[in-house]
């Protein structure tokens, strides 16, 4: 009898799928693959839609515990280079080709979602209680929400990985169900070996050529670049150009409803390696990346400097509006 009942208490566990690899083993073994890590370095692709335009970069990160982050951004149609670092000294930005670096008193990369982090794609994961599973073909995939805090139009995520729970790709999506971002991770090591001052930022600075990094110098702005979105009940009530020691100046005053002022000039490269104490947060704007402030926006593209300031637009507001200029001038 009794052999009788230990039977169907085996056959009981395999019928009810006790046992069975699913999310919540998923979520805890990926805990452990990336929470508890000491390192890892990641090769990957990033796309960015913006309206009609896409942007692509060639990433690369690297993670020693202890909060070391090194991020580089590679520009595919240009070639520039960005570097998003943290070490013990604080959270920068580095544009080896302006010879520059804004360095931010910042919790970068907390709190927010990050595409190209694993811990912070873990803590997406793991935080959202409404978030949806399903095993593929290839491994595992779940939905969960995203928090962007200065983009409010992206909503959601879905982010893919392999059997080994490796991250493959990720796409972040808007209200409409549109993909603003993919994220592909083609190689990840878990056990890299770094120099002593790979996380230093003199030391990564020294490895850019700022000569070979060429950035579009001019001396002077040919013609004024407007946004093609304004909001509602706001126009162009003002522009003075200004010339400055080294290149032009041109100011904007936007009034109305939702007032704002933009400044367009030109970009120079830096004679000595310059730190620009910068009150903000990095952020990722099409071709570049910029600094976001609770009331600004600036950013550098194709050798002209942008800095958008408003006292009552929304940060969604600001990049609603910066993501309008155009590259190219247009008409008023």
């Amino acid at each position: 009898m009794k052999k009788i009942l230990f039977g169907l208490l085996i056959f009981s566990f395999f019928v009810t799928g006790c046992g069975k690899y699913g999310e919540n083993d998923v979520v805890k073994d990926l805990n452990k693959k990336i929470k508890k890590t000491d390192a890892y370095q990641l090769e990957g692709e990033l796309e960015i839609v913006n309206n009609d335009e896409v942007y692509y970069y060639d990433i690369e990160v690297s993670y020693k515990k202890d909060n070391y982050y090194k991020v580089s951004l590679t520009n595919k149609a240009n070639d520039h280079t960005q570097v998003i670092l943290k070490n013990n000294d604080g959270v920068y930005v580095l544009t080896p080709s302006l010879n520059k670096s804004f360095k931010f008193q910042s919790d970068w990369p907390y709190s927010n979602s990050q595409i190209y982090l694993l811990s912070a794609l873990y803590d997406d994961i793991e935080s959202d209680s409404d978030r949806s599973f399903k095993e593929t073909k290839n491994g595992y995939q779940f939905t969960t929400k995203v928090n962007y805090p200065n983009n409010h139009n992206l909503v959601s995520q879905k982010i893919e990985m392999n059997k080994k729970l490796d991250m493959k790709r990720v796409r972040v999506y808007d209200s409409n169900h549109v993909i603003c971002m993919s994220m592909s991770f083609k190689d990840i090591d878990y056990s890299p070996t770094f120099k002593k001052n790979y996380f230093d930022l003199d030391t990564i600075m020294k490895t850019y050529d700022v000569e070979q990094e060429e950035v579009k110098e001019t001396s002077n702005l040919d013609e004024s670049i407007y946004p093609l979105l304004l909001p509602s009940g706001t126009k162009l009530t003002n522009e003075e150009r200004v010339k400055k020691d080294v290149g032009e100046r041109i100011i904007m005053t936007f009034e109305g409803d939702k007032p704002f002022l933009l400044v367009e000039e030109t970009a120079n490269v830096a004679e000595e390696f310059t730190i620009i104490p910068t009150y903000g947060e990095p952020y990722r704007l099409m071709d570049t990346l910029g600094v976001m402030t609770d009331n600004s926006l600036s950013w550098t593209s194709n050798g002209i400097e942008y800095y958008l300031v408003s006292d009552v637009l929304s940060q969604d507001e600001l990049v609603e509006v910066a993501q309008s200029i155009n590259v190219l001038p247009t008409m008023k």
